[in-house]
C-alpha cells in the first residue's frame, strides 16, 4: 500500500502549546483520520529529512458553536499526531514562526 506523503500530512498545528513544545522536540501535526503511526512516521521522515522517536496520536473532538445568533452549530473534528524526532535535529517549517 503506497500512500503519499501529503495525504497522510494535512498541516503543521501552529498553537502556543505546539510551537512551545518544539523546544523539547515535539512536532503536531493535523493528519488523515485513517493514518496509523507507522505512516505518520514514514511521512514526517520523508518530507523532513528528521529521525522520529516516537508519534503520539489523538483524535479532536467538534464542539458546540453558535453559526449566528440562532443557528447552532458543530465544528469539524480532526487528528492530531504529535511527533518527537531526535535530540539536535528540527524542523524549520516550525522555526519561523
Amino acid at each position: 500500500m503506497t500512500t503519499i506523503v501529503h495525504d497522510i500530512l494535512i498541516r503543521p498545528v501552529i498553537s502556543e502549546k505546539s510551537v512551545a513544545q518544539t523546544e523539547r522536540n515535539n512536532y503536531t501535526f493535523a493528519v488523515a483520520r485513517d493514518a496509523n503511526k507507522f505512516q505518520i512516521k514514514a511521512a514526517v521522515e520523508a518530507e523532513f529529512k528528521v529521525d522520529v522517536l516516537g508519534v503520539r496520536v489523538l483524535s479532536v473532538k467538534p464542539k458546540e458553536k453558535r453559526r449566528g445568533r440562532r443557528t447552532p452549530g458543530m465544528t469539524a473534528g480532526w487528528r492530531k499526531a504529535v511527533v518527537t524526532i531526535a535530540a539536535g535535529q528540527k524542523i524549520e517549517l516550525f522555526e519561523a514562526v
